[in-house]
């Protein structure tokens, strides 16, 4: 990384750090370069028989930016960790693939280095992802990797399992619609091509696409210069590279892990909140029959967001969101 771009991805005086930060959040942001991984928290210093920790993990083409209108909405008795995932945002790329599962374990390593050890072990954790980050959540749910953690619950937002998924690309209309899902997937492909393109028109393209109808909601999506933010991250090639490689992923050593876990029966086991958009999601799958089978012991909730609201919900619907997941983890404490 050259020192102009370190000092522009760490400068303390950025717009989205300054509002962050404004929101009663610390980071790391003066160690970031060496912890290779940028993180926003609240609430993990010197904890005394805490609740469980809240984990917040974005989606695409976002970062951890698109919190912005969930953390006021949440008692601020909640401890929060909001990461960007490794090569989003401020986070640099893994020196191996990009897959859910090395990602995940990344998040969470990076997550033990802040919390008293080993006496308090494990420490709770609630998971909460939205998109990419929403199939990270998934994914460690079900294989729970580190033992630094419990998992007591999973909040999913608007997606589908990836073997749903790509199966459902037999439907010319979802193929169409998720037409970014195998073009990303050919990382090298899509990646000369984006950049042909330009990176921040392409994050433009995909933040318009995925959208909703109802232009309050827009407006509020925008806000913050939230879309100038994402568009500028994407106006680097390692974001560009790394987000594409988490797509291959998606396609090859994700999916194929999904496969072997459904055979077997590994699912989920603790609960999980899916909370999706009627228009996006809502409007081509049966959720619960999708994410049924997809469940183990656990007890499953659904709560779609209405109103025109479209992919991004947290960021479009954000109080219908927020209300969703407070009532999930007061349940759970």
């Amino acid at each position: 990384m050259s020192s102009s771009l370190a000092r522009e991805l760490f400068f303390e005086s950025a717009n989205d750090f300054d509002h962050m930060k404004s929101l009663g959040l610390e980071s790391n942001i003066s160690t970031a370069a060496a912890d290779k991984i940028f993180y926003y928290y609240r609430g993990l210093k010197n904890l005394d028989d805490p609740g469980p920790i809240l984990v917040l993990i974005h989606g695409y083409p976002q970062s951890s930016f698109m919190w912005r209108h969930i953390i006021p909405l949440l008692p601020t008795s909640i401890p929060l960790f909001i990461p960007d995932i490794p090569g989003y945002g401020r986070s640099a790329p893994l020196d191996m693939p990009h897959s859910k599962l090395n990602t995940g374990i990344s998040i969470l390593s990076t997550l033990s280095t802040l919390l008293p050890q080993p006496q308090s072990l494990p420490h709770r954790i609630i998971l909460a992802g939205h998109d990419r980050g929403a199939h990270i959540s998934q994914r460690l749910t079900v294989s729970a990797p580190h033992s630094s953690f419990h998992i007591i619950g999973t909040i999913l937002l608007d997606i589908t399992p990836s073997l749903t998924r790509w199966s459902s690309f037999s439907a010319p209309s979802v193929s169409v619609g998720g037409f970014h899902w195998p073009f990303l997937a050919n990382a090298s492909v899509a990646m000369s091509m984006i950049t042909a393109f330009g990176g921040d028109k392409w994050a433009k393209f995909c933040l318009e696409r995925w959208s909703g109808t109802s232009a309050s909601a827009l407006e509020k999506f925008k806000e913050n210069n939230a879309w100038e933010i994402y568009m500028k991250d994407f106006e680097r090639e390692s974001v560009i590279r790394a987000t594409c490689d988490d797509y291959r992923a998606g396609a090859e050593e994700d999916v194929v892990l999904q496969e072997e876990d459904q055979k077997a029966g590994r699912k989920m086991d603790c609960p999980v909140l899916k909370i999706y958009s009627e228009l996006f999601l809502g409007s081509k799958y049966d959720m619960k029959a999708v994410w049924g089978e997809f469940m183990g012991k656990g007890e499953l909730e659904l709560v779609s967001v209405g109103g025109g609201v479209g992919h991004f919900v947290a960021e479009e619907g954000p109080v219908e969101t927020a209300e969703a997941i407070v009532r999930f983890y007061e349940r759970l404490v």
